[in-house]
């Protein structure tokens, strides 16, 4: 009889590493950021009470790490989406994808917009991976409508800033307002689509 292949120590925390993160998710948003302890992931998870303690090594570095593996989960869909697209092609496939990621995974969006929207708070720990990660979205939809107007798809006169602006407080507003009502599907499919067209006002040049 094969004796079943026993996992690395890098497999072990891997799979640690994804079981306390769902766990965090689901107590995120069922008992808020306030409540939430690191024995109870750790314990929830099916590990020792100490594990999340041990590896995250208080509270925020907890949150740190859904921010991050969220937002990488996210950023791996995105420029899959939108590799080879510039200008309004590429707006309108992000827009597509996050829609989609809402109703697919939308746990995983709730918890890290709640993080998001209480990184505001004075002094938090969080405000920093929250303005890295801002960060790389507003230079990744300036970098499409540049594209977009060097190979004149876009109008020159059209500012790559104040676009991505808009772009990027109306997707945080959409969440937000999504947030209120999760369930409603048709709503965050309705607000996606209705940016959408209000982005190919904006970038389409007339024929």
């Amino acid at each position: 009889m094969t004796k079943p292949l026993r996992l690395t120590q890098v497999e072990r925390k891997e799979i640690s590493d994804t079981k306390m993160l769902e766990v965090a998710i689901d107590l995120i948003i069922e008992q808020g950021t306030a409540q939430l302890t690191l024995k109870d992931v750790g314990e929830r998870a099916g590990y020792s009470r100490g594990l999340a303690g041990y590896r995250f090594g208080n509270k925020a570095g907890l949150f740190d790490f859904v921010l991050r593996s969220v937002g990488d989960e996210w950023l791996a869909e995105l420029t899959s989406v939108t590799n080879h697209k510039s200008g309004y092609q590429a707006i309108a496939a992000a827009l597509d994808a996050h829609s989609k990621f809402c109703e697919d995974a939308p746990k995983h969006v709730e918890a890290f917009y709640r993080l998001w929207f209480e990184s505001l708070a004075p002094n938090s720990p969080l405000r920093p991976v929250i303005m890295g990660i801002h960060g790389r979205r507003h230079r990744d939809v300036m970098g499409w409508i540049e594209h977009g107007i060097e190979e004149g798809l876009i109008a020159p006169l059209v500012s790559p800033k104040l676009i991505a602006d808009q772009f990027s407080a109306a997707v945080i507003g959409i969440v937000y307002q999504w947030m209120s009502d999760a369930e409603n599907i048709e709503e965050i499919r309705s607000l996606h689509n209705g940016l959408k067209k209000m982005m190919k006002i904006m970038l389409v040049k007339a024929d």
